[in-house]
């Protein structure tokens, strides 16, 4: 069974990506434009960078925008049904979800791999690094996709997407 302490480790971590991302992505952003309005010439690397922080701020978010039900949720006939069918059916939306990303986890590794080969034309970095941002992505929306699966057969969860509002004071 999976431990309290694990899952909220995984969250941590994955809170932690994100805010990591998120802040490189704000610290760039600032400086293309203070640059561009204090300085005659503006880096290049600033709009590369970005794009970068955005695919690993997509990685690291899709699993807890899983988790708290805001990365798509049509709900609308769900809830109308009683519980026990509400239930039935989150289950098989996370196994269905968990199912496709494990399908798609080989093809994204192919396509990290292709990247080895390249580089980023303004920071010079190697692809894979930023092409394994698909592979994370995949790998944690399927990971907390199971998650969920197994907090409904544990009874931790109803299979809803969790009110996250209580995880901060």
């Amino acid at each position: 069974m999976l431990s309290a302490r694990l899952y909220t480790s995984i969250i941590a971590l994955c809170r932690i990506g994100t805010g990591i991302a998120f802040g490189i992505l704000i610290a760039t952003v600032l400086t293309q434009v203070f640059s561009r309005t204090f300085l005659p010439d503006s880096p290049v690397w600033t709009e590369e960078l970005t794009r970068h922080a955005l695919l690993f701020l997509a990685a690291f978010g899709v699993g807890l925008s899983f988790r708290n039900g805001e990365l798509v949720n049509v709900d609308i006939v769900c809830e109308m049904l009683p519980p026990r069918i509400q239930r039935a059916l989150m289950f098989v939306s996370a196994g269905l979800t968990a199912a496709f990303c494990l399908v798609l986890l080989s093809p994204a590794w192919m396509f990290v791999s292709i990247g080895e080969l390249q580089t980023s034309p303004a920071l010079g970095v190697r692809m894979d690094f930023i092409h394994v941002t698909v592979f994370i992505l995949l790998a944690l929306l399927a990971l907390f996709a199971v998650l969920r699966m197994i907090r409904v057969i544990t009874g931790a969860s109803d299979g809803k997407p969790e009110d996250t509002t209580k995880d901060f004071p």
